[in-house]
């Protein structure tokens, strides 16, 4: 019984990870149909930064973020909810998740990139106190946002200047 209970938990830590990888996966695919459709037309046409990215680089950036962001939501999960402190880190990083979710339809969706920004500012806030939550439940969790939030201050940048060039 003791082996049985065993892979039963084994098991559903390996759920668990599949299960927060593909949210975070997820989120970014939602997004994908709006921002391929506008790039050829109506983001071309915008005038961008001289340290805009190239176009290819978005994709591969945001799934290697999105993976990472699913392990460490995974390391806090797997600690349980029981506690108050894993509950509120959890419920933020629901919030900067749902946020990074709307942040494309807002921007190439409908257009916008003063409500992008505004979006993507309070992304910034929240993931920033995300891992501080993080940091003190699991350092490695918080580790590994670190790169994701390097990335949306540099989008909160990079949305920022076509803001103010456009």
């Amino acid at each position: 019984m003791v082996v049985v209970n065993y892979q039963i938990k084994k098991m559903n830590k390996w759920l668990k990870l599949v299960i927060s990888i593909a949210m975070c996966e997820l989120v970014g695919i939602v997004g994908t149909p709006f921002t391929i459709a506008a790039i050829p037309s109506w983001y071309s046409t915008l005038n961008r930064p001289f340290f805009s990215p190239p176009n290819w680089l978005f994709a591969p950036v945001w799934t290697t973020l999105y993976l990472m962001m699913g392990i460490a939501f995974f390391l806090i999960w797997n600690q349980g909810f029981k506690k108050s402190k894993t509950k509120e880190a959890a419920h933020l990083f629901f919030i900067q998740l749902f946020l990074n979710g709307i942040w494309s339809p807002i921007f190439f969706g409908l257009k916008s990139p003063f409500l992008g920004l505004i979006v993507i500012a309070t992304l910034w806030g929240y993931l920033l106190d995300t891992i501080n939550k993080f940091r003190a439940l699991s350092k490695p969790a918080a580790y590994l946002l670190y790169p994701y939030f390097g990335w949306v201050s540099f989008a909160t940048l990079l949305n920022a200047a076509i803001v103010i060039l456009n």
